[in-house]
């Protein structure tokens, strides 16, 4: 079978994207595991390869079928859309905000058309974007409005975890608001449907407590007992395979020992703090409920290193990976 096609855009040409990219494409693992197409700019990036000292030719292509996916080889679509005399790196510019948003915008081109089987993303800046007058605030929301998707929803993967999110950008006080039975139920409904795109059919998803104990039946809060626990019970008459509340302190270490398929997290530092303390750089964030899959970095632009040539690479390396595991199995009509 083909190694799957993953469509890369280099992020903003500011940020360590492109060196990230660089070194990436210089992992034989990758090349053996992908083939791989970036979006980005050739001058950006034959500056990168110089910068991160890395022996790699630059092919460019019209389309993925031209590719030469060979160790050694960075095939890419170039667009021209830098100019050279007034870039800077670690700066927000709006030329460079709209640079990411197009090489994002072509990648999940190349994916909607069925030229790619996943899109794996790099960084890009949120001042960029508004600088350069896009009307997103980041990446989801940017895929969600190329792709037609309402509600894209993410999952986090470190090592074999997996963490959906039932809450994220909310303060703990709103937050509080939403943890009612039905917005558990109709979550995990969504979750399973998500998994089952990945391809992901066995298991028990774990739904983590709020409270410390998980309340203690009302001692240290009642959520649990008013919200949480008739939601899980629900979904079990409905024939869900879940199970919960389980303490947060305990539910995600079972989870990576792979006790559970997943953990729906409350909340946003919930999961985070789970998921990057087990292994920062290989936190990786996969968009789902969209027609075509997605993986990320998870990291910013590092604006302050940006230009050395000393970005580690690993986290989109595994983003890299993670696309091609997932890829042969996704399915888009769920």
């Amino acid at each position: 079978m083909n190694r799957p096609l993953i469509t890369v855009p280099i992020g903003d040409p500011a940020g360590i994207g492109p060196e990230i990219v660089v070194k990436a494409m210089a992992v034989p693992e990758v090349v053996d595991t992908a083939r791989v197409i970036v979006t980005g700019d050739s001058n950006i990036l034959r500056q990168a390869v110089r910068i991160c000292g890395r022996d790699l030719q630059i092919h460019i292509v019209d389309s993925p079928d031209q590719g030469d996916y060979r160790q050694g080889i960075l095939n890419l679509i170039d667009l021209k859309n830098v100019d050279m005399d007034t870039f800077a790196f670690g700066q927000i510019q709006a030329m460079c905000g709209r640079a990411a948003y197009e090489y994002i915008e072509k990648s999940v081109q190349l994916a909607m058309d069925g030229q790619a089987d996943a899109v794996a993303t790099t960084c890009i800046n949120k001042e960029a974007l508004r600088a350069a007058k896009i009307p997103y605030i980041g990446h989801t929301e940017i895929f969600g409005a190329l792709t037609g998707t309402k509600n894209p929803l993410t999952m986090f993967e470190t090592n074999g975890m997996r963490i959906f999110f039932l809450t994220r950008h909310l303060s703990l006080r709103d937050m509080l608001d939403r943890i009612t039975k039905d917005n558990i139920i109709s979550c995990v409904e969504e979750c399973t449907r998500a998994l089952q795109r990945l391809g992901v059919t066995e298991g028990t998803m774990a739904i983590a407590g709020l409270n410390p104990h998980c309340g203690e039946h009302g001692l240290f809060g009642w959520e649990e007992v008013r919200e949480i626990m008739p939601a899980v019970e629900e979904l079990q008459k409905r024939g869900y395979r879940v199970a919960g509340p389980i303490g947060a302190d305990s539910v995600f270490h079972q989870a990576a020992q792979g006790r559970y398929n997943s953990v729906l997290s409350l909340y946003h530092d919930q999961g985070h703090i789970a998921a990057k303390t087990l292994d920062f750089d290989r936190t990786i964030s996969v968009t789902n409920g969209m027609p075509i899959l997605r993986t990320s970095v998870d990291h910013g632009t590092a604006f302050d290193i940006a230009g050395t040539g000393t970005a580690g690479e690993v986290s989109l390396v595994e983003a890299i990976l993670l696309a091609a595991r997932y890829a042969p199995h996704f399915r888009n009509d769920l």
